[in-house]
């Protein structure tokens, strides 16, 4: 089988191939526009302050699919995708006023649009412990609808739309590596 035509469709290619690594430096050079079709949440506008105020939860979302996705290697970047996609909408309608739930029907982006969800409560929740002391206001479900759509906007932009694609996720493990905090030393200073 040719892996230039079945890469990432048939085929489920390691992500240190070196064929791999070379197609996917090349789809990079040479990217064409996405069609306003193909951009989720086409209509939606938000401000880039929001993405700026709101780095932290950004950051914990992008955190929050890479622990998920440390234990689940099949994970790829179109479940990634659902699962954002799936928040997203339902914080939309949320912050209409109206709960409505719609977890995407594929296991494993369920089981992401679950741990996304119990990441936001948790947020809100250590959000709301804290009071008015944070210096930025409280987390509103608005707010957490535009960061996800920011999310699966990103996904989208960053991967080539094959099934079995993962070149969102390297991107994120590359953003946010592994925290290697060194032990902390005891006090080289002798005390009479």
């Amino acid at each position: 089988m040719c892996c230039g035509t079945e890469r990432e469709v048939t085929l489920d290619c390691p992500s240190d191939c070196a064929y791999l690594i070379a197609a996917h430096r090349y789809e990079l050079d040479h990217r064409k526009p996405l069609a306003e079709s193909e951009v989720p949440f086409p209509n939606v506008e938000f401000s880039s302050n929001l993405i700026y105020d709101r780095e932290p939860v950004l950051a914990g979302l992008g955190s929050a699919v890479l622990q998920f996705a440390a234990g689940r290697p099949e994970l790829t970047d179109l479940q990634v995708l659902a699962a954002t996609a799936a928040l997203a909408e339902t914080y939309r309608t949320l912050s209409s006023g109206i709960y409505y739930e719609k977890p995407p029907v594929e296991p494993l982006s369920a089981e992401l649009y679950a741990a996304l969800g119990k990441f936001v409560q948790d947020y809100k929740k250590q959000d709301g412990d804290r009071g008015g002391t944070a210096p930025v206001p409280p987390l509103k479900d608005s707010e957490i609808y535009y960061l996800l759509v920011f999310l699966a906007r990103m996904v989208r932009m960053r991967t080539n739309g094959r099934p079995r694609a993962r070149i969102f996720l390297q991107f994120l493990r590359a953003q946010m590596p592994p925290s290697t905090s060194p032990e902390p030393q005891a006090s080289r200073i002798i005390l009479p």
